[in-house]
């Protein structure tokens, strides 16, 4: 999934979790980091939903995109995807929302 989403001009990191709902169970939620003279907006949300909906298997699109500044990350570099996990419970659980969070 992550790959995919990489493939699209404007993203140049992306890092996959499932984010707890309250009828699926889970859904497909992308945190994504947008290339330089990129602003995070609907339009852009709106292009890489459907670029990921042509280019992966239904039940992998993600149907959240969160657009963040970065990805937290270990000393060697790698996607630390557990603390994108905690913090999506967290909302969850605060019923918050990102500032720039988009749905499908």
């Amino acid at each position: 999934m992550e790959s995919v989403l990489l493939e699209h001009e404007c993203v140049v990191e992306s890092a996959v979790v499932g984010s707890r709902h309250a009828v699926k169970g889970f859904v497909v939620k992308a945190f994504i980091v947008l290339s330089a003279g990129y602003a995070p907006d609907e339009q852009i949300a709106k292009e890489i939903f459907a670029f990921a909906k042509k280019n992966l298997a239904a039940y992998k699109t993600p149907r959240i995109i969160e657009f963040v500044t970065e990805l937290p990350k270990t000393i060697s570099g790698k996607i630390r995807r557990i603390e994108l996990r905690a913090s999506e419970e967290q909302k969850i659980i605060q019923h918050l929302k990102g500032d720039h969070e988009y749905y499908f």
